[in-house]
């Protein structure tokens, strides 16, 4: 009986019920994606196996991840057999005439260090390997279900509310169209690095991540904090706003891209007239994906996570943020309440995820209902208040970027007082009395 009572212990259930949890939302999307007739998360990722990825660097951050628990031997070991792989596969792409890419080494390493792990490790060595082997791959599936879950929004919800959204947008001076012809200016080196930043954001992730894990191999054990929880919790919550809030971005309702479906071709040269918002019909392939900005979201805790690093992992992080939001703006994908919305999101799940590790307190509890208040009362201000907040810009602008900024200081404070509670100050030695 004893080598059953391990797994009857709450932490265990904890993590086998999220398992199946994951697992039947998996199964869900694959049928979801069948019935509109697309392969699901589940087929894409099993074809990755054997045919051309569709992100290499992405599959090889993943491996990154894995390898945190690995030795620095085992390490090498393990790139150059992904590489290897990758280098075999060139010629059986180039005979079958197709993309000259990689990527399958990487994830056919990880998955030959599961069966390692199942068949050669035993104990705490099984458990730790195969940890590294759920982080690699869980950035993978989180790829791929948020792939199908874009999919399913651009089927089930025809109408969008751009219009409601560019409406409040006046408040803040249309940045997206201040920023798109900034861009353009700089094009094509400032518009070939924005797009490499915006379409790799797990890559900057990764680095960061491994930074915080890099003690794992030593240490045997992963940091009850770190980026990846975060990064996967914000990846899990913020697509469901996309069902509540479906806008498709400036450059889908207001640019070429929108085709027919646009209200007029206007962006990044001519800021949205100002009209009586109403819901528009929109095209059955372009992603609602715009509120909140994730892309935002996951910019800003990469950023706050690279605090705590070396100059260059902060130089780094600072650099992310700053060019993701120059994308996302830029290239006409998100609207400017959508970019303060999505740091309000961030801070708030990422104050959260640390009050799960260290325990709820008051400022915790605190912080959580005012993040989650001020989220609220944008979402709602932007659907019901939207013309209100267009004829006064120089009220409801400044106020909503104080929101924001109150969001920010009180996430600082918090974090401040949390990091002194958990490093009390040490007793000061007594000191010999004089002879």
């Amino acid at each position: 009986m004893t080598e059953y009572a391990g797994w009857r212990q709450p932490r265990v259930l904890l993590w086998i019920t999220a398992g199946v949890v994951g697992l039947g939302f998996l199964v869900a999307l694959e049928i979801a994606a069948r019935h509109y007739g697309t392969p699901g998360p589940v087929t894409m990722q099993v074809r990755e196996v054997i045919l051309t990825p569709k992100s290499g660097p992405l599959l090889y951050a993943s491996l990154g991840l894995t390898m945190v628990v690995l030795t620095w031997r085992e390490r090498a070991l393990a790139a150059a057999v992904a590489i290897g792989i990758d280098i075999l596969y060139l010629p059986f792409r180039w005979a079958f005439d197709a993309k000259m890419y990689f990527g399958n080494g990487a994830l056919w390493v990880i998955i030959g260090l599961a069966v390692i792990a199942v068949t050669r490790r035993t104990g705490q060595e099984r458990s730790l390997l195969l940890k590294g082997v759920g982080l690699g791959l869980l950035l993978v599936a989180g790829r791929k279900t948020g792939e199908t879950w874009l999919l399913i929004t651009s089927k089930t919800r025809p109408m969008v509310l751009d219009q409601y959204v560019a409406t409040a947008d006046h408040a803040l001076g249309n940045p997206s169209w201040l920023v798109g012809r900034i861009v353009e200016a700089t094009a094509p080196v400032g518009t070939n690095i924005l797009d490499w930043v915006y379409a790799q954001l797990a890559v900057g992730a990764v680095i960061v991540a491994a930074y915080q894990l890099r003690n794992v191999a030593s240490e045997r054990r992963f940091p009850s904090h770190h980026l990846v929880r975060t990064f996967l919790v914000i990846g899990l919550l913020g697509p469901a706003f996309y069902m509540i809030f479906p806008v498709v971005g400036p450059i889908f309702a207001y640019g070429a891209d929108g085709g027919h479906w646009a209200v007029a071709n206007l962006w990044p040269d001519t800021p949205p007239p100002f009209t009586v918002p109403e819901p528009m019909p929109h095209d059955g392939i372009t992603p609602r994906n715009c509120m909140p900005s994730l892309h935002t979201a996951w910019a800003v805790v990469i950023f706050v996570h690279s605090r705590k690093g070396p100059w260059a992992l902060r130089l780094l992080g600072t650099l992310w943020l700053i060019t993701t939001l120059g994308a996302t703006l830029g290239f006409g994908y998100h609207y400017g309440v959508d970019i303060i919305a999505g740091v309000v999101f961030a801070l708030t799940i990422e104050a959260a995820m640390r009050s799960l590790v260290h325990g709820w307190n008051r400022q915790g509890i605190q912080f959580a209902a005012y993040g989650t208040a001020v989220f609220t009362a944008y979402l709602l201000s932007y659907r019901y208040l939207p013309t209100e907040m267009a004829e006064h810009p120089w009220v409801f602008g400044p106020l909503l970027i104080l929101a924001m900024l109150s969001v920010i200081h009180f996430y600082i404070r918090t974090t401040k007082v949390r990091e002194s509670e958990a490093t009390p100050a040490q007793r000061p030695e007594p000191q010999p009395e004089p002879a």
